[in-house]
């Protein structure tokens, strides 16, 4: 599908209910059990370190250079286990002055029995330090993993929210990690103890929004924050294969965002989803909304450079060249910078370029 324009399209399939269930009730639970710990401790005990400007495999072709990089240590770029998908900023987030980077991974071992789910980084970009932190779904008094994609991560206040592509939204709170101990392998409470594959920390999910209408064809690839909008927006989009685009074009939408991160919901505890538009091409792993003009990250191969496409609705997009396995994309407006991810094995980077 060669590249056209974005148009307006129908919001309704992106219309979301509130669908938080018992996950108030077991976080609850655990904060009784576990203790909590505040983001700022998390950096600050960062056991892993990341290197400024080190190296450029993942750039390819890619000329200019990115204005600032971050590399994953040896084990973490190396690994055939983890592949990083999502990025958020605490400058998206509204924390300009955390300095931190927030980005998600999914479990996708070769030839390994079982799950162990999603994980979110937070990199300290003054330090270069970071941490691992699994993401969990409490139940009562334990909590399991979470098998999903975790395509892309959004960050608002305390709040951050993680696609789950057939489902919605699923919710996290920073205000929310726990420390745990236990075994490499084992989860949730097990033997009067409580483990997390050896992490030392666990986010469970505290809330979710799922499609209105179940029917609905809406996927949930990507998020990041629109934060030059009255009030702010969370963007969603869809990652469509370039064998499915000439029959069903990806789309992005927004939804409003109250103060407190929620999404802004009517009647029935329903979001609606303000505004839609089809994306002017296929395989788009990021997009994001930066004073009405769209930024959209497209892959291309294991081997080959993406695409960064720019365009305002109904615009022919600017396409830039971008490194090979780009992924999300988050804004850090202080900076005046773009940020995204790459996911290859060997080739993994969080950088940034020129807004």
């Amino acid at each position: 599908m060669t590249a056209t324009r974005m148009t307006a399209t129908d919001p309704a399939p992106f219309h979301l209910r509130r669908n938080t269930r018992d996950l108030a009730r077991a976080v609850q639970t655990l904060s009784g059990v576990l203790p909590a710990r505040a983001l700022k401790e998390v950096l600050a005990k960062a056991n892993r370190t990341a290197v400024r400007k080190g190296s450029t495999a993942a750039f390819g072709t890619m000329n200019p250079r990115p204005a600032d990089w971050y590399c994953f240590n040896a084990g973490d770029n190396d690994t055939v286990e983890w592949y990083p998908q999502g990025l958020a900023s605490s400058s998206e987030a509204g924390l300009p002055g955390a300095g931190a980077l927030a980005v998600t991974w999914y479990w996708k071992p070769v030839g390994a029995p079982g799950e162990r789910g999603i994980r979110i980084t937070f990199l300290d970009t003054t330090t270069s330090k970071y941490r691992h932190v699994l993401l969990v779904s409490p139940k009562g008094d334990t909590y399991s993993p979470i098998n999903i994609h975790a395509g892309g991560v959004a960050w608002y206040g305390d709040l951050i929210y993680v696609p789950d592509t057939a489902r919605g939204l699923r919710v996290f709170d920073t205000r929310h990690i726990y420390e745990v101990g236990g075994d490499e392998d084992k989860v949730g409470l097990q033997g009067g103890e409580y483990h997390a594959y050896g992490y030392r920390y666990i986010m469970p999910q505290v809330d979710a929004w799922t499609l209105a209408a179940p029917a609905a064809s809406a996927r949930f690839s990507f998020a990041a924050v629109d934060r030059t909008t009255t009030p702010h927006r969370l963007v969603g989009g869809e990652y469509v294969s370039a064998e499915e685009a000439p029959q069903r074009a990806g789309r992005v939408a927004r939804w409003d965002l109250a103060e407190d991160g929620t999404l802004e919901a009517g009647a029935g505890g329903v979001a609606p989803a303000v505004d839609a538009f089809t994306m002017p091409a296929a395989k788009i792993q990021g997009g994001l909304c930066h004073q009405g003009r769209w930024y959209l990250s497209q892959a291309g191969t294991s081997r080959t450079n993406g695409v960064l496409l720019t365009a305002k609705p109904g615009e022919a997009p600017v396409s830039k060249k971008w490194p090979v396995g780009p992924e999300d994309l988050t804004c850090w407006s202080e900076r005046g910078q773009l940020w995204s991810v790459t996911e290859f094995a060997g080739r993994r980077v969080v950088f940034a370029v020129p807004l």
